[in-house]
């Protein structure tokens, strides 16, 4: 498994309404992609209300790369670029020495 964060600011000038309608719709579709985990999104809670991360889990490196070659994924980061700036893409794979989560027993 792969975990794809994409971090960025929306602008200022950005209409929340459509930031709204273009967050459902790019849901909606990153959803049906192949490959595709798990979906999250955050909101930085220490600097900055305007800074978004996007968290994707893919099965492979390839899933992911398909996805973002796709014309789909074309058209919405074209669109993301209207309302967003600052943008940062970053790909994690497991850790050697702790692969799988480690939790506390409770």
């Amino acid at each position: 498994m792969i975990e794809v964060n994409l971090i960025y600011d929306l602008l200022p000038s950005a209409d929340e309404q459509a930031y709204a309608e273009f967050a459902k719709k790019t849901i909606g579709v990153t959803l049906q992609a192949p490959g595709l985990i798990e979906f999250r999104a955050n909101r930085n809670l220490c600097f900055s209300s305007s800074q978004v991360r996007i968290t994707c889990v893919w099965q492979r490196l390839n899933d992911w790369a398909d996805f973002v070659e796709s014309a789909p994924w074309q058209a919405m980061e074209s669109e993301l670029r209207t309302l967003t700036t600052h943008h940062r893409v970053e790909i994690w794979g497991s850790s050697l020495l702790v692969p799988e989560p480690i939790r506390p027993s409770r």
